[in-house]
């Protein structure tokens, strides 16, 4: 298929200044060049959307829902085309990235469904008080290469909806579904609105720091949202952060182990691990932790991992040479620090691949259990009880997500309430969606995610206060 190339600056799709080689991880070779922004380009596409934000705010909310709704049709119209495009240069199983196209078409029809109308607050004593929720102006957007289409559509629709024009930046190694979402807007929206740039992980200081950026979308790691936080400062930007995760699943001895298994290595393997709201260490009862960690092995062993675009492939490659080098480094880590029962090798060949592995026999003090691997390797650790699991993961930095497991949906629900993190599901893991918050505790993020309130968070209040 033809993969679009090309830089969406002020309605136009023009060539990069330079050039960036997209590589297909089942492969480790070079199958696409795209365009790559110039530092003149950014500034070129910024100033667009500076120029092009009055006049998009000025429409109403209607207006800017009808044309989301028209570009959520037209990628629907080539689902196919975008599922097949993200296999290659993401490399997820195909029945992966086809969910993936649908949910982006979700998300983009659920936030062009929301409004933020005016309030009249009832205030004694005052005259007429009015609540608006404003465009903040120029929004930046930068997207991870994990999930290459939902993190953008979600970013998009909710920043343009609320009246903000865009900058978006995809991650160096997954620009193409991007750039395709910036040739469907340019045939939907007036010039200016969406703007797509390419980089080299060069550009990203440029923007984030830029005085016309009101506000920077981010969802990456951690360490890049520190960075992100600190070039922000200085004109006190806007912030919503989404960073690392190191997902926690507590399971209770009560639970049926086979079928709490399978439910655990779907949540954990998902994406070949690289999720960041995927299970990245599993707290075991240890009445049954022998058993459990021999149903999880048996299932990686079950396994198929392969190019996405193989029906028989679960699992896929690493995205990226980076992060298979990390994968590599956590193999060696599980092999010092605890006992590998399934996987433990890289596949010969020049794809990037990582069999499912599971270890046991570890505990917190292993950088494979306080670190987020994002990578298809599990560390299980043994505890005593629910309080011993809860106060381990209590213990980390991060708090994206995490989950209970329990015969005792009451118990589990309980223990939930105590685990430090934005989301917790209770008998389930990665049950998400537009109608669903999402937030980060401690250093996994700042700000809301999805629903009116992550709407909001694109939007500067308004207190109009009249004497009466």
């Amino acid at each position: 298929m033809q993969y679009e190339t090309r830089l969406t600056i002020n309605g136009a799709l023009i060539d990069g200044a330079r050039a960036l080689e997209v590589v297909d991880p089942a492969t480790g070779k070079v199958f696409a060049t795209v365009a790559c922004a110039s530092q003149q380009q950014a500034e070129a596409a910024v100033q667009a959307a500076k120029n092009a934000q009055p006049g998009w705010e000025a429409l109403s909310w209607r207006t800017r829902a009808d044309m989301l709704k028209a570009i959520a049709d037209r990628i629907e119209a080539r689902r196919s085309d975008f599922a097949d495009a993200m296999v290659a240069e993401q490399g997820k199983p195909h029945r992966e990235a086809a969910a993936e196209a649908a949910y982006a078409i979700a998300f983009i029809r659920h936030f062009a469904s929301l409004n933020l109308p005016e309030r009249l607050l009832s205030v004694p004593g005052s005259g007429r008080v009015e609540l608006r929720h404003r465009a903040l102006g120029v929004v930046l957007g930068i997207s991870p290469w994990n999930f290459p289409l939902l993190i953008p559509a979600a970013k998009i629709a909710p920043a343009l909806l609320a009246g903000n024009t865009m900058v978006m930046k995809p991650a160096p190694t997954t620009p193409i579904m991007t750039l395709m979402l910036g040739e469907i807007a340019a045939s939907v929206l007036p010039p200016g609105v969406l703007n797509v740039i390419t980089d080299q992980n060069d550009l990203g200081g440029l923007l984030t720091s830029h005085p016309d950026i009101a506000k920077v979308t981010f969802t990456g790691s951690t360490a890049t949202g520190r960075k992100i936080m600190a070039s922000a400062a200085p004109t006190l930007k806007r912030l919503t952060l989404e960073l690392g995760g190191n997902d926690a699943a507590i399971v209770l001895g009560d639970v049926d182990v086979q079928q709490t298994a399978e439910r655990i290595f779907a949540a954990a393997f998902f994406n070949g691990g690289q999720a960041c709201l995927a299970i990245k260490r599993v707290y075991v009862a240890d009445a049954i932790y022998d058993e459990f960690c021999e149903a999880l092995a048996r299932l990686a062993r079950e396994a198929i991992v392969g190019p996405g675009s193989s029906p028989e492939a679960r699992i896929g490659p690493m995205q990226n040479r980076q992060q298979f080098e990390k994968a590599r480094h956590y193999l060696e880590v599980a092999r010092r620090d605890g006992h590998i029962i399934a996987g433990g090798s890289i596949h010969p060949g020049d794809g990037y691949f990582v069999a499912p592995t599971v270890v046991r026999d570890i505990d917190d003090s292993s950088e494979l259990v306080s670190q987020e691997q994002f990578s298809p390797i599990l560390p299980v650790i043994r505890v005593t009880d629910g309080e011993d699991a809860l106060a381990r993961t209590n213990a980390s930095d991060f708090g994206l997500g995490g989950s209970v497991w329990s015969g005792d949906a009451a118990r589990a629900r309980a223990l939930a309430g105590r685990m430090q993190s934005g989301t917790v599901w209770v008998n389930q893991h990665l049950n998400f969606g537009p109608e669903v918050p999402l937030v980060g505790a401690k250093q996994s993020g700042i700000g809301v995610e999805w629903t009116d309130l992550g709407l909001a968070e694109f939007c500067q209040i308004q207190v109009i206060n009249e004497a009466a």
